[in-house]
């Protein structure tokens, strides 16, 4: 070969090696200028929040809505207030969004992602709630629990859907509805009641209600209901038989998966009318997504209204017998398989912290949460069980109440904010446990997200209660960021799980231990006697 033919040689070399190298540029270069919305419906508030396509976000708007306590134990919503923050929310932020200079026409489709069990009923013929949402950590149900737990075949339930009998789930909040409210009992003796978590009323309403009919759920919050198959994801007629709900009485959502680029219709109204919403999951399952948690054995924590720990697990489902749930992590659908996980709920996190604050007004503002409980070193020997709807897992205690323990006259407001905050550090090491025998493995690592996640003094005790890292992103909105990942990926935003794998990467803040494990072994010890000194305060004859 010529000497001159080996420079050509080289030369296409060269040039297809700088093409490789520049292909990531041109790619991140359109990355920035495609855009996908995240609808990011929580148990407080809304939030409408656009991201570019290398998933920071541009714009954002939120809003609170009001919460319900007609009686103790109960917390019911407006489904129509739930509804109107979200139509407020995309027209805010959009807004914001083309005063930025970008063109709605970059905005490639729209992702839901919201609370999940929380629990709503409309009628068919004119599109109206028939009552208020009831929500997920609400605890009327507590004597139907205990009923149906004697009812035959109580025992096998879990094997099929993955989730105990509890007050959690929304067929609870369903068979509670049909006994007590007329309109509800009304509606379902003339095949007029429809049913769904807040993705289904919200996919209804967004694309014209009654006119429309759009009744779609996705398959993590379908798993969240009980009615569904875990291992199939249908609806099981076991599971409605044991409700003793007639399927020709009652119509219950269409279950898709995640990511679909037509199943979920587009918006009937506002100033984005017509764009797609191609992706819905619960929000536990998108904080996972945005946390890029797609291989078995990663986890992560989100700090909210309550607290939830997934732990991906694989394609194959794995029923827990350590207290814990099976659920669906996430299904982008085609011709991947739907992924599963097993997950660790906390019913009260940053809700010990708002009580603290409005109930016990130790501080004006949640923020400063962390400012009160370092006003101490330690606890002071104070132990906060924060049990205001009973315990979650791994536990499963409906008959616990909020309790303080080690109160002396040495105790401050610090103490008992700083307890209030531990509460939560305890029961994710209590979920750890747990995971850790059901899965035969223990975790190296905890990623977080979520509100608590703010508080340096937070984090940094999780990392000494579970005497392993927590590693904390910079952009804190992982649960958007999980809607807005699977919304856009049904339009081609993405096509592969490593084009994400730079998103959100930089700046990382890792904790580590700071405490020997025998330390936080005292701890721990003290709060699991706490936790056995907070049962029975309910009278198990007495209605919720």
């Amino acid at each position: 070969m010529a000497a001159t033919d080996h420079v050509a040689q080289a030369g296409r070399k060269i040039d297809a090696e700088s093409s490789k190298k520049e292909a990531p540029l041109q790619d991140e270069k359109k990355l920035k200028h495609c855009f996908v919305g995240s609808i990011d419906q929580g148990t407080t508030s809304t939030r409408f929040i656009i991201f570019n396509g290398l998933g920071v976000p541009v714009a954002s708007h939120q809003v609170e809505f009001k919460q319900m306590y007609p009686h103790s134990g109960w917390m019911e919503q407006d489904p129509r207030e739930i509804i109107q923050s979200v139509e407020t929310c995309i027209e805010e932020a959009t807004k914001s969004f083309t005063e930025k200079g970008h063109s709605i026409d970059s905005l490639k489709a729209i992702g839901i992602t919201s609370q999940r069990e929380t629990t709503v009923l409309w009628d068919r013929d004119t599109g109206e709630p028939l009552y208020n949402a009831i929500a997920w950590p609400d605890t009327r149900t507590q004597s139907i629990v205990r009923e149906l737990k004697g009812r035959k075949g109580a025992d096998k339930l879990q094997d099929i859907c993955g989730l105990p009998l509890s007050t959690y789930p929304s067929a609870l909040k369903l068979t509670w509805l049909l006994r007590n409210i007329k309109e509800v009992q009304r509606a379902y003796d003339v095949g007029r009641l429809m049913f769904g978590t807040i993705d289904t009323w919200l996919l209804y309403c967004l694309n014209g209600g009654k006119d429309t009919n759009v009744h779609l759920t996705d398959s993590t919050n379908a798993s969240r209901t009980m009615f569904v198959d875990l291992h199939r994801l249908e609806y099981s007629s076991e599971v409605l038989d044991f409700f003793q709900l007639d399927p020709k009485k009652i119509h219950l959502p269409r279950i898709v998966p995640c990511s679909d680029a037509g199943a979920f219709g587009s918006l009937a109204s506002g100033i984005l009318r017509g764009k797609r919403i191609t992706g819905c999951l619960g929000d536990q399952s998108a904080a996972l997504v945005g946390q890029l948690g797609f291989e078995p054995g990663m986890a992560k924590n989100t700090y909210g209204t309550g607290c939830f720990l997934l732990y991906n697990v694989g394609e194959k489902p794995v029923m827990s017998s350590h207290g814990l749930l099976a659920t669906v992590a996430y299904n982008f659908g085609g011709k991947r398989k739907p992924v599963y996980a097993l997950e660790g709920s906390i019913a009260v996190a940053g809700s010990a912290v708002k009580y603290v604050v409005n109930n016990l007004k130790f501080v004006d503002s949640s923020s400063k949460i962390s400012d009160c409980a370092a006003t101490v070193e330690d606890n002071g020997g104070c132990y906060f069980v924060t049990a205001f709807s009973g315990l979650f897992a791994p536990y499963w205690i409906d008959d616990a109440r909020g309790t303080i323990f080690g109160i002396t006259q040495y105790t401050q407001q610090g103490h008992i904010a700083r307890a209030a905050m531990e509460a939560t550090c305890f029961q994710t090491k209590a979920i750890l446990d747990a995971m850790e025998k059901d899965s035969g493995h223990k975790l190296a690592e905890l990623a977080v997200d979520g509100g608590m996640t703010d508080s340096d003094l937070c984090m940094q005790t999780q990392a000494d209660i579970i005497n392993i890292p927590v590693d904390r992103p910079v952009m804190r909105e992982t649960t958007a960021l999980g809607s807005a990942i699977v919304a856009g990926f049904a339009v081609g935003v993405w096509t592969d799980f490593e084009e994400l794998k730079e998103i959100n990467k930089e700046n990382r803040t890792i904790f580590k231990p700071q405490i020997s494990a025998g330390e936080s072994g005292k701890m721990y010890k003290k709060w699991t006697k706490a936790v056995e000194m907070s049962k029975g305060w309910l009278d198990s004859d007495a209605e919720p």
